[in-house]
C-alpha cells in the first residue's frame, strides 16, 4: 500500500481572516463539491466554526451512485494559519488533509495538502492510479473553479 500525496494552491484576494472563516466553516465544504457528490454533512457540525476534535460525518457519492460514509477529526487547528483532519472512518486506509493560509501580497495562498493511502493493498494502488486520483483532481479543479466564483481570483493566477 502507497502513500499518495496530492497537493493544490490557489492564491484568492481576500484577508488571511476571511479565508479563515470561509473554509473553517464546514457547511461551507458543500458549497465547493461537485454537485453531483450530494456532499451532506449528517452530523450537525455545519452550523459551527472548527474546533480540535470535532468530528464531521458526511454522505457523498463519489462514484456512479455509490453512498459513502465518511467522518473526520479535526485534529490540529492554529487560526488563521492552518488546521489539519484525519479520517476515522470512510474509503481510505488513511487520510490526512492539511489546510494551509499564507497571507501573500493582494490576499492569501492556500495551500491543501493530502497524504491518503488507499485500501486492500496493490489492487487499491491500481483502482487509485485508474480512477481515485484523477476524481480528486476534478474534485479539487472544481473546487478551485467554485472558490473563485465565491471569493474572486488574484490576476497573477
Amino acid at each position: 500500500m502507497g502513500l499518495n500525496t496530492l497537493t493544490f494552491r490557489q492564491c484568492i484576494p481576500v484577508s488571511i481572516g476571511e479565508a479563515w472563516d470561509f473554509f473553517s466553516a464546514p457547511s461551507n465544504l458543500a458549497r465547493i463539491t461537485p454537485p453531483e457528490m450530494m456532499f451532506r454533512i449528517v452530523n450537525g457540525a455545519a452550523g459551527q466554526p472548527i474546533y480540535e476534535g470535532m468530528l464531521i460525518t458526511y454522505t457523498l457519492y463519489p462514484f456512479m451512485m455509490l453512498p459513502v460514509q465518511w467522518e473526520t477529526e479535526i485534529t490540529k487547528v492554529e487560526r488563521p494559519f492552518f488546521f489539519e483532519d484525519r479520517q476515522k472512518s470512510g474509503p481510505y486506509e488513511s487520510w490526512h488533509h492539511h489546510h494551509l493560509f499564507r497571507e501573500i501580497p493582494g490576499g492569501v495562498e492556500m495551500t491543501d495538502r493530502i497524504d491518503y493511502v488507499m485500501p486492500v493493498g496493490v489492487f487499491g494502488d491500481l483502482v487509485n492510479a485508474l480512477i481515485v486520483s484523477r476524481r480528486l483532481d476534478e474534485v479539487f479543479a472544481y473546487r478551485k473553479r467554485k472558490i473563485g466564483d465565491i471569493l474572486g481570483v488574484m490576476n497573477s493566477q
